[in-house]
């Protein structure tokens, strides 16, 4: 964290905020009263078991944009976006196969397409959900190191699972359970509460910290 000349920390600023957020379906209480701060620069996990109400509270962000349903119009036509779309494969590392059908990628590099698809609406926050999900090793690696590349200049909120990549790669982790928040702070607060420990990690996940 940077620090003023005084030596005061200097806070990110808060890009994405929630007070009391609440969510039920027919009855059926998925999210309770959460409060949310995403911070600039920094990668935000949300982490719990199946059902806690990660997924349910992800926020859809959408840029209305002219050419955004004109699916008839001609290839020539939408041309002006051929420059941009080259430069966010570059930046997720897929300028080497940008001539080859997306149905052709390997799933790591699909998963990476969807990183760029999402950037092309410039986010001031990235939302990923479950980004490693049936990843190998070697992917997981790359698509750490791109996630990580991102958040210098947009914040990023992440459900995940492998608490090796939280442990590795994210700055701040909140832990839900029953649609409520559990704990949050770094992963060395959060694995060493007890309460993480039963609920979610386990004893030997949270012995990691």
């Amino acid at each position: 964290m940077a620090v003023q000349p005084d030596g005061a920390e200097i806070k990110p600023r808060v890009v994405l905020s929630a007070r009391g957020l609440r969510r039920d379906f027919a009855g059926f209480v998925a999210v309770n009263n959460v409060d949310l701060d995403v911070h600039h620069g920094q990668i935000h996990a949300l982490i719990g078991p199946n059902g806690a109400g990660k997924t349910t509270l992800r926020v859809a962000l959408q840029r209305p944009s002219g050419l955004g349903f004109q699916f008839w119009r001609s290839l020539a036509a939408l041309d002006q976006l051929t420059p941009r779309a080259r430069e966010l494969l570059a930046v997720v590392g897929l300028d080497d196969v940008a001539h080859r059908p997306a149905g052709d990628l390997s799933y790591g590099r699909k998963r990476v397409l969807e990183i760029a698809t999402t950037l092309a609406l410039d986010p001031k926050v990235l939302l990923l959900d479950e980004p490693m999900a049936g990843m190998g090793h070697e992917d997981v690696g790359v698509i750490s190191g791109i996630i990580r590349s991102l958040a210098t200049d947009r914040a990023v909120l992440m459900v995940e699972h492998n608490l090796t990549v939280v442990a590795d790669l994210c700055d701040w982790i909140t832990v839900m359970q029953r649609g409520q928040v559990l704990a949050a702070g770094d992963y060395a607060t959060v694995s060493s509460d007890e309460r993480v420990r039963v609920a979610y990690m386990g004893t030997e996940q949270g012995d990691r910290a």
